[in-house]
């Protein structure tokens, strides 16, 4: 008789129950930051904002539960993963929205996540095209470009504004990050992987005397709804958005093949390219319901990744569970509605900065496994960031391109990825870098760079 792995092995309820709730709130603020710094980008107002909120957990719980569970033979990789939205696509979404409208920003998601869907499978055959070199880059490059959106919220966007650069809004927001600093690095076990909530929940109380708390009128917010379909109106598709959010689409698969390596290499349960591949298509369908609910394209957690590692509680259907409760609070839309008003933009920008900057560390990290030592290596490397951050630090270097062209080309995602792939292409996977290495050492090039261990398995 077969033994059952631990990873397919139920828990008692209690138990998954707990393990459970634990996973949604260490997800949790990472996954409502990201409507809520899309929202006060774009001038969108609290009710707006609410109802982003619960689009996103209920589009993350339903993807939880198809990658825990398995959608038959077509989705899902069936390990112990909590997902959630992704900052990757958070700068080409205002970009689109303020270029074309909420219309396009969902119609391009939905394009992005059929897109998505299509090219699982072949992507899964593909993945060493996108090693470590190329994901870490673009990693890196996200961070680092998301603080200036942190950095917004806190100090405002209008310098007209009596409010703009308000020492008082300064403050709070430092606040916040010290209290987190201080959880998530002198914090042990589950008050430092919670660091970052309680620090949110810190500065929302300390908002309210400052009169940054205000939740207005709930009397026209349902306590139950699923969010209505296609919300903002009927879908658009501006080629050069679906481009786009087909690139965040891509980097988002990259990402989430890594960190289901790392939960199979946790959980000791070996995957297949083929369970790669379904567990893509979960992140293509976020992509699709995304699209149709209003929300966000979702990946894999690496917060989670850490608490599955750290507890050895390995079970699928505790995450599976984790799932649960995020779609309960997605049908909760007054739910929404409450958390849109709490928290203040000052608190906001605070923890964002800490989440954004958290992304570049994690791309740092992810780059220390390629070999930088190599000249071309990290020559691709800083060519990569350095033409991905320049739209970001030279504002308007593209305005007087053509307007459906400046969605592609100020956007530091879509420069830095592209730019990273073409040459990890070009001189990792031709006789171009055999060539160029040939001329400083006689060392056979090594194509690896952090590829991944089911190469080559059918």
């Amino acid at each position: 008789m077969t033994a059952v792995h631990p990873v397919d092995m139920p828990l008692p309820f209690g138990r998954q129950l707990t393990f459970g709730i634990q996973h949604v709130l260490i997800m949790y603020t990472g996954g409502i930051t990201l409507p809520l710094v899309f929202g006060a980008a774009i001038g969108l107002d609290q009710a707006t904002v609410g109802l982003l909120i619960s689009a996103d957990l209920l589009v993350a719980g339903i993807i939880t539960v198809v990658q825990s569970l398995g959608l038959g033979k077509l989705a899902g990789v069936r390990l112990p993963i909590v997902c959630g939205s992704t900052f990757v696509g958070l700068t080409p979404m205002i970009l689109i929205a303020k270029e074309y409208g909420l219309n396009a920003v969902y119609g391009s998601m939905l394009a992005g996540g059929v897109i998505g869907v299509a090219l699982a499978w072949p992507f899964a055959a593909i993945v060493r095209f996108f090693p470590p070199l190329v994901t870490g880059t673009v990693l890196t490059v996200v961070g680092i470009s998301l603080i200036g959106v942190a950095g917004g919220l806190v100090v405002g966007t209008d310098s007209t504004a009596p409010t703009f650069a308000t020492p008082s809004n300064i403050g709070l927001a430092a606040v916040v990050i010290v209290i987190a600093v201080g959880f998530l690095c002198l914090g042990r076990g589950v008050w430092s992987q919670l660091g970052v909530l309680i620090a949110l929940l810190i500065g929302i109380v300390i908002a309210i005397p400052m009169g940054l708390v205000a939740i207005g009128d709930l009397g026209d917010t349902a306590w139950v709804g699923v969010p209505k379909p296609f919300h903002f109106g009927a879908p658009e598709f501006p080629i050069t958005a679906v481009v786009s959010m087909s690139i965040v689409m891509a980097v988002a698969f990259a990402e989430s093949t890594a960190s289901m390596l790392a939960v199979s290499e946790i959980t000791g349960k070996r995957i297949s390219k083929a369970d790669v591949a379904r567990g893509l298509v979960g992140d293509g369908l976020s992509g699709v319901l995304g699209g149709i609910f209003v929300s966000f394209i979702d990946t894999v957690f690496n917060e989670n990744v850490g608490s599955v590692a750290a507890t050895r509680v390995v079970s699928r259907y505790v995450t599976a569970t984790s799932g649960v409760i995020l779609v309960i609070l997605g049908v909760l839309p007054r739910f929404g509605a409450v958390v849109a008003g709490l928290i203040p933009k000052p608190v906001v920008g605070g923890v964002g900065l800490v989440l954004f900057a958290t992304v570049a560390v994690v791309g740092v990290n992810t780059l220390l496994q390629a070999d930088l030592a190599d000249r071309i290596n990290a020559t691709i490397v800083a060519a990569a960031v350095g033409v991905g951050l320049v739209p970001e630090m030279a504002t308007g270097m593209f305005s007087r391109f053509p307007t459906s062209a400046q969605i592609l080309l100020t956007s530091g995602v879509t420069l830095g990825a592209g730019t990273a792939f073409a040459l990890n292409l070009l001189f990792n996977h031709t006789r171009i870098g055999d060539y160029a290495r040939a001329a400083v050492t006689s060392e056979p090039r090594d194509t690896t760079h952090g590829t991944h261990p089911f190469q080559g398995s059918k």
